[in-house]
């Protein structure tokens, strides 16, 4: 699968839970093997990041898309999802604005996926 088109999918099934302000960075001429894109969204509170993060992984598994590597269900502030290709990293709103990767990725293409009103 096409990693544009699959990052595209991951944004909207975060839309599914309410995750928002989201964006994708293309990171395919940057990361040096990282991933070839990030899917980055909010959330406004641990239960919501949970709900995002569960959600996700559970839809894709039904296509029978496994989840290679995931980090911060302890604490729920910053969850990551690697499925190789494409990083999902659901945020509490503040640890968002606390690591701000938009920035530290600033030179990476942003893809901003439009919400529903």
């Amino acid at each position: 699968m096409d990693a544009l088109k699959f990052a595209k999918e991951i944004a909207e099934l975060t839309k599914e839970k309410k995750g928002y302000n989201i964006k994708i960075l293309d990171l395919r001429k940057l990361s040096g093997g990282i991933a070839d894109l990030f899917v980055i969204c909010s959330a406004d509170s641990d239960r919501q990041v949970k709900a995002i993060a569960d959600d996700v992984d559970e839809k894709l598994l039904e296509r029978g898309i496994k989840c290679y590597h995931r980090e911060g269900f302890e604490t729920l502030n910053w969850v990551l999802m690697d499925y190789f290709d494409v990083v999902l990293h659901v945020f509490k709103h503040e640890a968002r604005a606390y690591y701000n990767l938009e920035k530290l990725w600033g030179d990476a293409p942003v893809i901003t996926v439009a919400e529903d009103k």
